[in-house]
């Protein structure tokens, strides 16, 4: 493993670590899906998170994946590619939930209420049209996506077995908080989800981090060597 490697393991395991955390932190605090809060602040502050949270998950996924292709096999290979196509629709949902919801809170009320009744799972009356499906298919590639993932890093043995156990077995009991209500959803379903993801992006960026301490040993005694041959 040369150092151009060891970076790339550790940015993107930082990019893990972020998201995660981000993930979790933001599951207790988050405002409630409704019309009255896409103009305050708070709303602004916790959902320019989750947006940088989306890219971060994108570079950190991938930095996992990358570690473990070759041994995580086809069920590693979906998992992740369903991760990441859930991740990037929901960029668009989010970036709409920042940029595009509070400028029209006054003049299409009626919109943003249909539009938070997707995430909050009281849908509006008006007709929103392919959003819900959309949504539906980003919660399933969710879903399945990090219990393949989960899975598959259990069976690879690269990265350690118990966050990877926690990806898999949180994604498998998200239906079950369907349940529950929706803030308690955030918490018993997203929190777990999160730590999992920063569990494993710490690993991997500990391993990097590892990797260029050797790497460097490796090329100052190579250095070393050479001069006293020279």
């Amino acid at each position: 493993m040369n150092i151009t490697t060891s970076a790339i393991l550790r940015w993107s395991g930082l990019a893990a670590v972020a998201a995660g955390l981000i993930f979790a932190g933001i599951q207790p605090i988050h405002p409630p899906d409704v019309l009255a809060s896409v103009t305050t602040s708070k709303w602004a502050i916790i959902i320019s998170f989750k947006l940088a949270m989306c890219f971060l998950f994108l570079i950190g996924m991938t930095g996992l994946y990358a570690r473990q292709m070759r041994r995580a096999g086809w069920l590693g290979a979906i998992g992740y590619v369903m991760l990441m196509l859930s991740w990037g629709l929901q960029i668009g949902f989010v970036f709409t939930e920042l940029f595009i919801l509070p400028p029209l809170a006054s003049v299409a009320p009626a919109f943003i209420d249909s539009y938070l009744g997707v995430v909050n799972g009281f849908p509006g009356t008006l007709d929103i049209g392919a959003l819900v499906p959309t949504y539906t298919v980003l919660s399933v590639l969710y879903l399945f996506g990090g219990l393949m993932f989960g899975i598959a890093t259990l069976r690879a043995g690269i990265l350690p077995r118990w966050p990877a156990a926690l990806l898999a077995v949180t994604a498998l009991l998200t239906p079950a908080a369907a349940f529950l209500p929706h803030d308690l959803q955030r918490i018993f379903a997203g929190m777990p989800m999160g730590v999992a993801v920063a569990w494993l992006g710490y690993e991997l960026w500990a391993e990097g981090r590892k990797a260029a301490r050797t790497a460097k040993v490796r090329l100052d005694v190579s250095d070393f060597i050479q001069s006293k041959i020279v």
